[in-house]
């Protein structure tokens, strides 16, 4: 026996002399990612990528539940109209403190402009192997990186999945160290992004109770990541995973989804599905901003279902500053003695591996 498979309270089983390092190592020599593997007409998972949910966990919530709403947010006239801006920063104050996530419409970002990043990120994937491959690698220090499972050799599992990353702020890259299939639309859609972030932080702030610009002089918004997921037809996707649960280690993520659908939110105890609605954006606080809200808003646990058809998002990352000695701590407005014991012990909880915040 390989393998066996498994149901939600099941666990996946190997070979005791399972070699798993040696399968990681020739699926990385490849260059072609998941990808590779449907073109070449694979019929069943292969065991690098079986999901293993850990034998002492609980039971697992239920994939699908109809009593719960993800918030979806109205930014029309939020800028300019008093009454629109109070009820689009309660909503949002409301959204970050039980859900840490919510959708938003009309928030400026083109459509014409989200269909195109979409369009981009299927074009890389779906040309030629021998094309991506020279875009392969995992030299994180480069300005544009392609590759699958960002931290394959050193994470608990293998997703099914496909990405491509490059940091769009504080220093734009150079438009000739990205391919053709996406070079022109990614650096406007993450300039829009950029917009619609900053205002996104000017809601929270106030949501918080601070100034305008509070979030945005902690440097809130100087760093952004713009990491595009490629999820390949899955011909098992009930043994695998598009993307492992988990929470995202930045500021916030804004997110873009196409209509296939997958990504769920942790959601007291369950998996609530966040429908793709064309024209919204996903939004969701990262550890970042839980930590100096003094946990006021939230950073929850999401993951994204395997699927027999290929699905296409784009998260963009606020991270702040993590690539400088810059330290974060909670804002002095929202300690109280009270919290602030409890706060300490979050904070040396949290993982600070900037790779784990592309991974949404």
């Amino acid at each position: 026996m390989v393998a066996s498979t498994k149901t939600s309270a099941q666990v996946v089983e190997t070979e005791p002399n399972y070699d798993r390092l040696s399968e990681l190592k020739a699926f990385d020599d490849t260059k072609t990612g998941v990808k590779g593997f449907v073109d070449a007409g694979i019929t069943a998972v292969p065991n690098i990528f079986l999901h293993h949910p850990p034998e002492n966990s609980p039971q697992t919530p239920p994939p699908q539940v109809t009593h719960f709403k993800l918030p979806v947010i109205d930014l029309a006239g939020a800028a300019a109209d008093p009454g629109r801006r109070a009820a689009a920063v309660e909503a949002v104050r409301e959204a970050s403190e039980a859900w840490g996530f919510f959708q938003v419409v009309n928030h400026g970002v083109e459509d014409r402009v989200m269909e195109e990043m979409m369009g981009g990120v299927r074009r890389f994937n779906e040309q030629d192997g021998e094309e991506r491959k020279q875009w392969y690698t995992r030299d994180f220090t480069r300005d544009f990186v392609y590759c699958s499972n960002f931290d394959l050799f050193s994470g608990p599992e293998t997703n099914w999945r496909d990405s491509f990353f490059c940091k769009t702020a504080p220093t734009a890259p150079n438009p000739q160290d990205l391919p053709p299939p996406c070079r022109d639309i990614l650096i406007q859609y993450s300039e829009q992004i950029m917009k619609l972030g900053i205002s996104l932080l000017e809601l929270l702030s106030e949501a918080l109770g601070l100034s305008l610009n509070h979030l945005k002089d902690m440097d809130c918004a100087e760093g952004l990541a713009t990491v595009c997921h490629y999820y390949p037809a899955c011909p098992q996707p009930e043994l695998t995973m598009g993307t492992s649960k988990h929470a995202d280690n930045g500021f916030l993520t804004v997110l873009l989804q196409d209509h296939i659908g997958g990504l769920q939110v942790l959601h007291q105890n369950h998996w609530v599905d966040v429908p793709p609605t064309p024209g919204t954006l996903v939004v969701n606080i990262g550890d970042l901003l839980q930590l100096i809200t003094n946990d006021k808003f939230k950073s929850v646990e999401h993951r994204v279902v395997a699927n027999y058809d290929p699905r296409v998002s784009v998260a963009c990352f606020f991270t702040g500053l993590l690539a400088s000695t810059k330290q974060y701590e909670p804002i002095k407005e929202l300690v109280s003695e009270k919290k602030s014991s409890k706060l300490q012990t979050n904070h040396s909880n949290r993982n600070d591996n900037p790779r784990t915040h592309q991974r949404s």
